[in-house]
C-alpha cells in the first residue's frame, strides 16, 4: 500500500459509495471537491473529510491530494480528468471511461506524457469473485468458450431532464448500463471481431434498450441485453465445451457463481463476503501500481479502456444516438 492521498471529484451518489467504501477500508481520504461550498462542507462532513473544495479546480491544486476520484457525469470525465492530469494528480475515472474513443485516446496521451495513472473505474473487475472466475479460465476448467451472455437491467427514472434521459448529459442505457456487459465480454473473450447492435430510442433521443450479438476470436459468440425501462434478471454465463459459469444477480456486483458441467453436476460454489459494495477493490489495485511504478494494470488496461470505447463507439453509431459535444460525428 502506498498511502496515497484520496481526493474525490464530485459528490453524487457514486462519490458517496465510493468514499463509504474507502473509509470502511481505511484509505486515507483527505479532500473533496465540488461546484459549491456547500455541497462540499456537506460531503466532507458526513465522511470525515478534513479538506472541502468550492471547485474541482482547487481540489486538483490541493497539495494534499496524490491521486483524484472523478465522478462526473459521462461528458464531463474528459475534461475533469484533464484537469487533474494536468495539475499531476493520477486519476481513477469513473466509468464510462469518456464518452468516446477520441476523448479516451487525448487522455492516455496526456497521462502517458505526464507519467501518472489514468485508470478507468470497472470496479466489478477487481471483484473477488471476477478475480477467482479468470482464474478458473486460465485453468482451462471451461474448455473452449463457445459463448458469453451478460444482462444489465434496471427500472430507472423516465423523467427526460434526468442525466440518464438526457443526450447532453451522455443519457442513455449504453454508456451508464451496457458498459458493465461490454467490458465483461471484453475481458472473457477479448476484441470483438464484428458487432451488431440494435436498440430502441425514446423522446429525448437516448437508447433505453440496446442488444448486441459480437463475434470473437475463434469464433466465439457474445450478446448482451441492457434497458434502463425494465428490470430483468441481471445474472451472466460464460459458456464452454467442458463446463459454464453462471453468476448469479446481479453479476456485476459482490455474488455468488457456480462451475456446471454439461451433465448439470456442480463442480465449484463461489459465494462473496465483501463488506460494503466493493469500490475499494479497484482503489487497491490503483494504490498498488503507483506503489510499482506502473502506468497500468493487468486487469484493466488503460489501452483496453480506449479499445472499449471503441466499441461503444461503433454499437452507438449502429443505433443512431449521437451526444451534442460530438458535433456531427461519433468521435
Amino acid at each position: 500500500m502506498t498511502g496515497l492521498r484520496w481526493g474525490i471529484l464530485a459528490t453524487g451518489f457514486i462519490a458517496e459509495t465510493f468514499a463509504s467504501d474507502l473509509r470502511t477500508a481505511g484509505f486515507d481520504l483527505v479532500a473533496v471537491g465540488s461546484r459549491s461550498q456547500e455541497s462540499a462542507d456537506a460531503f466532507a462532513q458526513r465522511f470525515d473529510i478534513l479538506r472541502a473544495h468550492a471547485s474541482y479546480e482547487a481540489l486538483v491544486a490541493d497539495p494534499e491530494v496524490d491521486i483524484v476520484y472523478v465522478s462526473t457525469p459521462h461528458p464531463l470525465h474528459h475534461e475533469n480528468a484533464k484537469l487533474a492530469l494536468e495539475a499531476g494528480k493520477h486519476v481513477l475515472v469513473e466509468k464510462a471511461f469518456t464518452v468516446n474513443r477520441d476523448e479516451a485516446e487525448d487522455l492516455q496521451r496526456l497521462a502517458t506524457e505526464r507519467g501518472l495513472l489514468a485508470m478507468e473505474a470497472m470496479w466489478t473487475r477487481y471483484l473477488p469473485h471476477m478475480v477467482r472466475i479468470r482464474e478458473i479460465i486460465a485453468e482451462g476448467t471451461l474448455g473452449e468458450i463457445r459463448a458469453v451472455s451478460a444482462d444489465h437491467t434496471q427500472k430507472l427514472p423516465t423523467d427526460p431532464e434526468h442525466r440518464l434521459n438526457a443526450l447532453e448529459l451522455g443519457g442513455g442505457a449504453l454508456l451508464d448500463l451496457g458498459i458493465y456487459p461490454i467490458s465483461f465480454i471484453w475481458d472473457v473473450l477479448g476484441a470483438p471481431q464484428t458487432i451488431t447492435a440494435v436498440a430502441r430510442l425514446i423522446e429525448t433521443g437516448a437508447d433505453s434498450e440496446v442488444a448486441t450479438i459480437m463475434t470473437h476470436e475463434g469464433g466465439a459468440i457474445s450478446t448482451s441485453l441492457s434497458s434502463s425501462r425494465a428490470a430483468g434478471p441481471d445474472v451472466a454465463s460464460i459458456i464452454g465445451t467442458d463446463a459454464r459459469i453462471d453468476i448469479d444477480r446481479v453479476w456485476y456486483t459482490p455474488t455468488s457463481f457456480r462451475v456446471v458441467l454439461p451433465d448439470g453436476t456442480v463442480t465449484e460454489e463461489y459465494a462473496s463476503e465483501v463488506a460494503g459494495r466493493g469500490m475499494e477493490y479497484q482503489a487497491w489495485a490503483a494504490e498498488r501500481l503507483v506503489r510499482d511504478g506502473l502506468l497500468e494494470g493487468d486487469i484493466l488496461p488503460l489501452a483496453e479502456s480506449v479499445a472499449i470505447m471503441g466499441t461503444l463507439d461503433e454499437i452507438r453509431a449502429q443505433i443512431g444516438v449521437r451526444y451534442p459535444s460530438e458535433g456531427t460525428s461519433n468521435g
